[in-house]
């Protein structure tokens, strides 16, 4: 199981890295759908079923389809490659490094003792219904809000002028 884990981890953080670096969006897209069902495998894997039934239902599923919706909207096509500064070519790769470098002390720091965290809570829909409609409604309702912007900006973008 933990080898399993390690599979997808990686294969998850490969696919990530396809999302940034691919040229054409739709590529850019499948990677993301790939991403999002490892970590559904990876989430089946530490136990918690439900969270990964909806995060391939949700995300992989309605979220995708909506992206890719915008995509073909847009008629978005293979992005052409710009120039680049002297600026980003001379400090981006150590400030890449130094951001990887925080993250893995951050990391290193949040679990001193090499164990990883016990989960303390049910991962069941009530338990997390209650969560999101309690304490979380804020950012959950914001978040529809984004999504709803998102896909108005998209149409008004792609809308022929008559």
């Amino acid at each position: 199981m933990e080898i399993l884990f390690y599979i997808c981890a990686a294969v998850s953080v490969l696919a990530a890295l396809n999302v940034v670096l691919q040229r054409t969006p739709v590529y850019s897209a499948l990677s993301l759908i790939l991403v999002l069902c490892l970590l559904a495998v990876i989430y089946l894997l530490l136990g918690a079923e439900f969270i990964a039934v909806i995060q391939v239902i949700v995300y992989a599923g309605a979220i995708m389809v909506l992206f890719v919706f915008v995509i073909m909207l847009l008629n978005a096509g293979r992005e052409v490659p710009s120039e680049r500064s002297r600026l980003a070519r001379w400090l981006g790769v150590p400030l890449v490094i130094a951001f990887l470098l925080e993250v893995l002390w951050a990391v290193w720091n949040q679990f001193p003792s090499g164990t990883a965290p016990a989960a303390d809570f049910d991962a069941g829909p009530a338990a997390i219904g209650h969560l999101l409609f309690r304490n979380y409604v804020l950012p959950f309702e914001v978040t529809s809000v984004l999504i709803l912007v998102a896909i108005l900006g998209a149409v008004v973008l792609a809308k022929k002028e008559e």
